[in-house]
């Protein structure tokens, strides 16, 4: 197919889809991404999901296996760690850069992106609420105006999306942003900084308060359970 502006290669469906499943949890850590049986249950050839589960690796949500299989990342306490500083770091100056550049414009993308968060996480729609909140940020980081920060948010962004799906209080978590949009609003970057300190902390406590014991966690939906290596 050529000439279709709205046309996305196989493979693409294939990694958002695999993407916001593992994002979302519905794919656990740990969970095997056999090729044979991911084609059969997405419908398509072996080859896109090859493609998909390199660019998953790529993106640091996927750990490869040898030969046809790999998992769902399994992050560690020093991989979490790790995160944490550079989300940190990045988040920190992006958001004290967005409170003095942001634009009239963009804080009406901001706004909405708040607005989609609240709605879902009053209704209860963890995905919803969760992927609202992620957007929240991104757009905190292209109002930074600055393009090495949104290089740098992009190579990252997987990661930084499932690290803040570990949040279970949606409500919370919407406030905070709620706070946080008021101070940008008024260009207020040391109120700003503050709030961005705290949301930070909270942020680290909803991902440790998440991480339950082995045999504690939520239910795999019937259809995701772990699959099995091939012979």
């Amino acid at each position: 197919m050529t000439g279709s502006g709205g046309f996305a290669p196989e493979s693409e469906r294939v990694t958002r889809q695999l993407r916001d499943e593992i994002i979302d949890g519905a794919r656990t850590p740990g969970s095997r991404l056999v090729e044979r049986e991911l084609a059969a249950e997405l419908g398509v050839s072996r080859l896109p999901i090859r493609d998909a589960l390199k660019a998953l690796v790529t993106e640091g949500l996927v750990t490869p296996r040898p030969r046809t299989w790999a998992v769902v990342r399994e992050f560690t306490p020093t991989d979490l760690a790790d995160l944490d500083e550079v989300r940190s770091a990045l988040e920190t100056l992006a958001f004290r850069l967005a409170a003095q550049r942001r634009t009239r414009a963009g804080l009406a993308r901001l706004r909405a992106d708040l607005d989609a968060e609240l709605t879902a996480a009053r209704r209860g729609d963890a995905v919803a609420a969760r992927r609202a909140a992620a957007d929240f940020h991104e757009t905190v980081i292209s109002l930074a105006d600055n393009e090495l920060l949104n290089e740098l948010e992009r190579t990252l962004r997987s990661r930084m999306r499932w690290l803040l799906a570990q949040h279970d209080d949606l409500m919370a978590m919407a406030k905070e942003h709620e706070a946080l949009y008021a101070a940008l609003a008024d260009r207020d970057v040391a109120r700003v900084e503050e709030l961005v300190t705290k949301h930070l902390e909270s942020g680290r406590s909803a991902a440790a308060a998440h991480r339950e014991p082995p045999g504690a966690g939520r239910a795999t939906p019937p259809h995701l359970t772990p699959l099995h290596d091939e012979k």
